[in-house]
């Protein structure tokens, strides 16, 4: 009982910093998102309104896809690049996980003034092809929603790769031996045994990359401020913008959104004891 007391106690400045920074605003923002601006009464006028408003189903559209796009590419470009990654010695591998974590916090503002400075209307790589024949900045517009993707895909990529190297890395030399020797070609071996195993890992992982884009706000803030449609854009706008201030309706917005990233992390969570009892049996 005592080390149970002291126990408590050792953890009790951690529990207040969570229910001052965490838990109190949560519970704030879901109040607010019920809340009258008016009366301050209950009411779901915010929930309907961001229902039948096309200029936020938009947002929550656009950020679902831009979403989507990234994570899938981040997903297959993560899965080429493990597999290169796995081809080297144990050392040289440490060392490309050293950059990759260093890569992945590589994220928001510092990211995006970067890519302007590399690939914007005046930047380093556009005058530079520029110089050599290839206009760049006709075929390529890092202020669109293209560019945009890109951006997402860089800061999705390295995340992507420390979440499936440990899975992919459990996929045993022998499975492939066994294979090949009972008839199996590299395909077969892939559709039938590798790609089962790495399923709940991959799906996982997709979560949370979708998780990690629809909370995104600084990069695409700082590529074109609010010229993008995207939910955490109109949250911003809605708590701190000086025409369309509507506190409320910006609660009931990243109520949905938070919503939406516990089912992504919801399905993570399943995925991956899926995943270790996939890895117990085999």
């Amino acid at each position: 009982m005592a080390v149970k007391q002291k126990l408590l106690y050792s953890l009790l400045p951690f529990i207040i910093l969570v229910a001052l920074f965490q838990i109190a605003p949560l519970f704030s923002i879901i109040k607010d998102s019920f809340s009258s601006a008016s009366s301050g009464g209950f009411t779901t006028a915010h929930y309907e309104e961001l229902w039948q408003n096309p200029f936020y189903m938009q947002a929550f559209k656009n950020s679902f896809l831009i979403s989507i796009a990234s994570s899938l590419a981040a997903l297959l470009a993560g899965i080429i690049i493990v597999k290169s990654i796995l081809g080297f010695s144990p050392n040289t591998q440490e060392k490309l996980l050293v950059i990759t974590n260093m890569v992945s916090n590589f994220a928001g503002v510092p990211l995006a003034f970067a890519f302007i400075i590399l690939l914007g209307t005046n930047g380093l790589f556009t005058l530079l092809l520029g110089q050599l024949g290839f206009d760049l900045a006709s075929r390529f517009d890092l202020y669109s929603w293209r560019g945009l993707i890109l951006i997402y895909v860089y800061f999705q990529l390295p995340l992507a790769v420390l979440l499936l190297l440990p899975a992919m890395a459990n996929v045993k030399k022998e499975w492939r031996e066994a294979a090949f020797t009972l008839g199996a070609n590299p395909l077969l071996f892939t559709l039938k045994i590798e790609l089962p195993f790495l399923l709940p890992s991959l799906l996982g992982t997709l979560s949370l990359l979708l998780a990690n884009a629809m909370g995104a706000y600084a990069t695409a803030y700082a590529l074109a401020g609010s010229n993008f449609n995207l939910i955490t854009i109109r949250i911003a706008q809605l708590i701190a913008g000086d025409l369309f201030l509507n506190p409320h309706l910006a609660g009931a917005m990243t109520v949905i959104l938070g919503l939406m990233l516990i089912a992504s992390m919801f399905i993570y969570q399943k995925s991956l004891s899926y995943a270790r009892r996939n890895v117990h049996n085999v």
